[in-house]
């Protein structure tokens, strides 16, 4: 690990129990991520990106979830072997995580302002008066207006945008090392999106976070991220500086993604699409899981699964990648 990294994912497997035996849903994943930097894990949906998501915040229940192999360093220490309470004092402190529908995260029968006081009582041991004060300069930190109001509100009260405010403070209220941040405008409209990304990228600098934006959309990648991650399958298939990634990308899927962006194309030109699904956990067969949907798919591609291979300054695990 250099000595800069805070976040970094090694070999990691991931595997559930289900009625057809056990299957594997992320495989041999490895990433890196810097203190105070944004890498954007980008991929189809069903490709994994949530669930790795979750293992690295030991969200998932095991059963059935269970880790394979691989470990997940944060800031040296392993936490794919932490306990669950060792977990505990991690989750919410040192690591938040912001998830993609907010109506679902948040209990309905709670004011916003004890959801928002939760992690600073855990974590922090604060008195309630002490905490409300945390809370209501966190509330406008995130742009909420009249926040002395606002911590009084249920989530129904609230409309989506500031509902996804709310996780938000809920997530840096301890003033973490690590964001996740999963899909985090998903179900916002285009003015608010833009609005919650440009938040997140003023509170990244305002306190150093390292940010592991989990997303579909390119552009948003573009935007944010200096590193990129590209999954598919359960597979991370290319990584490397997002810049570099985007000028000249050496995976044919990453190229059939950015080629089908529609911030790339013209007014009035049909966007390309790669044919066919991703395949789902259990019927990836042999050999590399795209292969069936890649144009430059060689014999040995559907026999031999590729590793992540050094290509310039970045990686691609790919047998026949792009020129």
């Amino acid at each position: 690990m250099t000595t800069d990294s805070l976040l970094r994912i090694e070999g990691l497997t991931v595997g559930f129990n289900t009625e057809h035996g056990p299957v594997r849903v992320v495989e041999d994943v490895s990433f890196d991520l810097p203190a105070g930097h944004t890498l954007g894990l980008v991929g189809e949906s069903g490709c994994g990106k949530s669930v790795t998501a979750q293992t690295i915040m030991r969200l998932l229940p095991s059963p059935p979830a269970r880790i394979e192999a691989g470990r997940i360093l944060f800031a040296g220490d392993d936490i794919a072997a932490a306990s669950l309470k060792q977990m505990q004092k991690i989750r919410g402190d040192r690591i938040g995580m912001v998830f993609q529908e907010p109506m679902t995260s948040l209990n309905p029968t709670l004011r916003i302002g004890e959801q928002i006081a939760e992690p600073l009582r855990l974590h922090r041991g604060m008195r309630r008066a002490e905490a409300e004060a945390r809370v209501i300069d966190v509330l406008k930190q995130v742009g909420i207006g009249n926040a002395e109001r606002r911590l009084l509100q249920y989530p129904h009260e609230l409309s989506g945008g500031l509902r996804q405010r709310v996780m938000i403070a809920m997530a840096i209220i301890c003033k973490p090392q690590l964001l996740i941040a999963d899909e985090p405008t998903t179900a916002l409209d285009v003015t608010i999106q833009a609005q919650i990304m440009e938040l997140l990228r003023g509170l990244q600098k305002e306190l150093n976070l390292a940010v592991l934006l989990i997303t579909h959309d390119l552009g948003m990648v573009a935007e944010m991220c200096e590193t990129i991650a590209v999954m598919y399958a359960g597979r991370i298939v290319e990584t490397g500086r997002t810049a570099e990634v985007f000028a000249r990308p050496h995976h044919p899927y990453t190229f059939g993604l950015l080629n089908s962006s529609p911030r790339r194309a013209k007014k009035g030109q049909r966007l390309p699409s790669i044919p066919g699904i991703v395949p789902p956990p259990g019927a990836r067969g042999t050999g590399c899981s795209f292969a069936a949907r890649c144009p430059q798919a060689l014999e040995r591609c559907r026999i031999e699964t590729p590793p992540l291979l050094p290509m310039g300054s970045d990686a691609a695990a790919c047998w026949n990648p792009m020129p």
